[in-house]
């Protein structure tokens, strides 16, 4: 597809984005500015912080697994909430990250001024177009810049913590370090409280990552194990390295001091050369000035395009370019990010982005609870929020709460750009889009409207995120049982006779098996489109998931009246694929429908199916071309090892499997008492590597992998 992302970046990759993106003024500008508000108590503040981040964290990790794509917060709030409340969210979350992100660069100058007078907007600016070539240049080049500075980052973070607590304990002695945190709280509560948002956004970045997912490889498990890995290193550095501060700078100092790292490594590199302690210091906050920008684009730049897609925003945002980048959301973030540094005042305009951040961190906890209860079928998560659903409801009053301690201006704001975003939605966007949330499905519980588009895309996500290992989609397709019809029939004559092969082979009850088949087309969620159906169900009699292929040769039409409103069949359904799974199997069997849509999706797969000629055949139309093999054994060429071989004899790749022979117009599967004889054509199935593997060993020209060999 022209507006597709291309997967590249892997576990460190997240984790370096997710981290980059956390220290830059958090660390490096707002202890000196934090504590003039609490005093020492800052430490404990970040600490308070570092918690109250984790709601969002959870909730957006558990969305992103189940939505990989770009776009991230918009993408989750437009699916759960609807086209409206999406379009706050997206141009929120934009505007939040183009804010913070100007800020960040802007703030690099208050360090690179210790050595050498810059003026500050114009380098901001020189930063802003480079980062934005880099972007456009690729998501991996970017990363690979990510990686770089955060690696200098964390390195001489880890010097400066560890320098900074042996010179605490070599020249400080308790009682010294308890008087530099005396009195604890120096504005009471309410300072305390006021300190502990303010610091929060140094956390805002750890979720930066989920707009980028798309992106990402085993998003299931690099997206959760990066964020948590990110938070506990921010956690981390952020209270030690402010405790550090606290100990070692003179308080009125440390509370106008805009350098403090700068400062405190001054106090304790004095061992170094001279000026060799500053200049890590100012080193660090270069690499963190710089990935908070770097990793802020990249983040951002997603948003337009997700929006473009979803027609909220003119299409011209789908574009990707020819470094498979979506060139013109990164051309439109740089341009309000100059823009923002030209002309406003940068501090304030900070606050606003991260009222608008908080905002959209309890929209994400809100989304959570809505796509749980709204029960979509297809809504599969790789990671789970635990502590379901008072994490999620703690999130949600945290943002209401920080935002008052921030005072009046950001929340006046925050509503005008409420304001701003229900307009562009009326005037430019409901007319270019007809979907609902999710939100609709838990209407429906209560009696009222529902709308199956949001499931329907969670099973194409699902489908895009691929089978996994133990799935054995293709043993199942191998061994499946496949019924053609060349009379009229009905498609409940279908089902019944389905089930009744089913209930032969698995001894359970036929009936349960017929009403739960015909309960799934009536809920509209079965795959059908273009003369192809997937009926489907889980069964708690089954024990191993089974197929039933299903050719009608003249057609069967399907009655949509119950489940798709007014919809009608384009074509009768000529192609039906059964699959029933265990109860306990969702996982597996929702990845495997997903296969099965992606595959029956295909323009050309009909065509294909109707001109199958054996049973065989209509199996491998369903099979993925690089996890099997089929080849025919010869007398004479690299097959002929096989002849007179039984399954025990024959010396396979680890990960490759004798799934099924044809033999004189037959198919079935070998049992350990079978033979190979010449002229059979066997079906092998497999991981790749494997079935690559045989396909050089014993393939002839004539053999192949693909359905339409045979």
């Amino acid at each position: 597809m022209a507006n597709k992302l291309k997967k590249s970046l892997n576990l460190f990759d997240v984790y370096v984005i997710s981290t980059g993106a956390m220290f830059s003024s958090g660390f490096f500008l707002l202890p000196g500015i934090a504590a003039a508000q609490t005093g020492p108590s800052v430490v404990l503040a970040y600490f308070v912080a570092g918690l109250l981040i984790l709601p969002a964290m959870f909730s957006k990790a558990e969305l992103t697994t189940a939505m990989p794509k770009a776009g991230g917060s918009y993408y989750f709030i437009e699916r759960a909430m609807g086209p409206l409340i999406g379009t706050i969210g997206g141009l929120g979350t934009w505007l939040s990250l183009v804010f913070k992100t100007a800020f960040a660069l802007i703030g690099m100058g208050a360090y690179l001024a210790i050595y050498v007078e810059l003026p500050i907007k114009p380098l901001a600016i020189a930063l802003t177009v480079a980062f934005m070539v880099l972007n456009v240049v690729g998501a991996k080049e970017s990363s690979g810049l990510q990686r770089v500075l955060v690696s200098i980052l964390l390195a001489v973070l880890a010097y400066f913590i560890a320098q900074g607590l042996y010179f605490i304990g070599d020249s400080k002695g308790a009682t010294a370090v308890m008087n530099e945190f005396t009195p604890f709280f120096t504005d009471g509560a309410g300072g305390f409280v006021a300190t502990v948002g303010l610091v929060f956004v140094s956390y805002a970045g750890l979720t930066k990552v989920s707009s980028v997912a798309e992106e990402v490889e085993d998003p299931d498990r690099a997206i959760p194990l990066g964020m948590l890995l990110s938070i506990i290193t921010a956690t981390f550095v952020y209270c030690v390295g402010v405790f550090v501060m606290v100990a070692v700078l003179e308080p009125n100092e440390f509370r106008s001091d805009m350098t403090p790292v700068a400062t405190a490594a001054e106090a304790f590199f004095s061992w170094l050369p001279d000026g060799v302690g500053v200049f890590l210091a100012v080193a660090a906050a270069i690499a963190a000035f710089a990935s908070t920008g770097n990793a802020g684009i990249m983040s951002a730049s997603r948003y337009p395009l997700a929006m473009g897609r979803d027609k909220l925003v003119p299409e011209k945002f789908t574009e990707i370019g020819r470094f498979s980048t979506p060139t013109m959301g990164i051309i439109a973030t740089g341009i309000l990010m100059i823009a923002t540094i030209v002309f406003a005042d940068v501090a304030t305009v900070a606050k606003l982005g991260s009222a608008f951040q908080l905002i959209i961190f309890g929209l994400i906890n809100l989304c959570v609870i809505v796509m749980r209860e709204s029960q979509l079928k297809y809504y599969h998560p790789g990671f789970r929020s635990p502590l379901y659903p008072w994490l999620q409801i703690a999130g949600m009053i945290i943002p209401v709460w920080l935002i008052a301690e921030m005072g009046w201006f950001p929340s006046l704001m925050s509503t005008v750009l409420v304001v701003f975003c229900i307009i562009w939605y009326r005037v430019y966007a409901r007319g270019h889009i007809k979907r609902y949330g999710a939100v609709h499905h838990v209407f429906e519980r209560l009696g009222r409207v529902r709308d199956n588009s949001v499931d329907r895309e969670l099973r194409t996500i699902l489908g895009e995120k691929g089978l996994q290992e133990e799935d054995a989609y293709e043993e199942m397709v191998a061994m499946s049982q496949v019924l053609d019809y060349h009379k009229s029939t009905t498609f409940e004559d279908i089902v019944t006779d389905v089930c009744r092969e089913i209930a032969a082979s698995a001894d359970i009850d036929e009936d349960e098996l017929v009403e739960g088949f015909l309960a799934e087309s009536t809920f509209g969620l079965m795959p059908l489109d273009h003369g192809v159906a997937a009926p489907n169900m889980r069964h708690h009699d089954v024990e191993a998931p089974m197929m039933v292929l299903v050719r009608a040769q003249l057609g069967v039409d399907v009655d949509l009246s119950k489940s798709y409103g007014h919809l009608e069949l384009d074509e009768p359904v000529k192609a039906f694929i059964f699959l029933v799974s265990p109860e306990h199997q969702l996982g597996p069997h929702l990845r495997s429908m997903a296969q099965i849509a992606t595959t029956i999706d295909s323009p050309e797969f009909l065509e294909q199916w109707m001109a199958c000629e054996t049973k065989n055949e209509l199996r491998q139309v369903l099979l993925r071309d690089e996890r099997f093999l089929q080849l025919t054994v010869h007398g004479e060429g690299p097959s002929s090892e096989l002849i007179g071989k039984g399954l025990k004899d024959i010396h396979f790749p680890p990960g490759a499997l004798l799934a099924l022979v044809h033999r004189g117009g037959e198919s079935f599967v070998p049992t350990i008492a079978f033979e190979i004889e010449e002229h059979d054509r066997l079906t092998i199935i497999g991981n790749p590597d494997a079935v690559e593997e045989l396909r050089m060993r014993l393939a002839s020209p004539d053999d192949s992998g693909s359905a339409t060999a045979a």
